[in-house]
């Protein structure tokens, strides 16, 4: 029996996802950034649950949960997680983009080890 291929809708789907993924992870480093410097753990924890970004993030996760349900309704989870991966490349790379974060030559090694991955897996 030949392994399922995927379709340039799942693909697109599942890129989608992934990118997705990495856009909320941005909102959570944004998050971050607007910081409190309140000393206790509970005025943290609610500066953080009114913090614009975070909410906008977990809003994100939970649509994203949703659509990854449904994703796997039609593609084999064996096929569909490894486009997954693709949000632990994107997301260092968008992170230099918009934080100003370091790229190291071993980042972008990395970044290129798992899209070649991916290709291998959606051949």
């Amino acid at each position: 029996m030949s392994p399922p291929h995927l379709t340039i809708s799942q693909i697109g789907l599942l890129v989608g996802y992934a990118a997705a993924m990495s856009a909320g992870q941005l909102l959570f480093k944004a998050a971050a950034q607007l910081g409190t410097t309140e000393a206790s753990l509970a005025a943290r924890l609610v500066a953080i649950a009114a913090n614009g970004y975070f909410v906008t993030a977990m809003l994100l996760y939970t649509v994203l949960t949703v659509l990854w349900v449904w994703i796997l309704t039609f593609t084999p989870l064996s096929y569909a997680y490894p486009f997954a991966a693709l949000a632990f490349g994107m997301t260092p790379l968008l992170a230099a983009a918009v934080f100003g974060d370091p790229v190291s030559l071993r980042l972008m090694l990395g970044c290129v080890l798992i899209v070649g991955g991916i290709i291998v897996i959606a051949s």
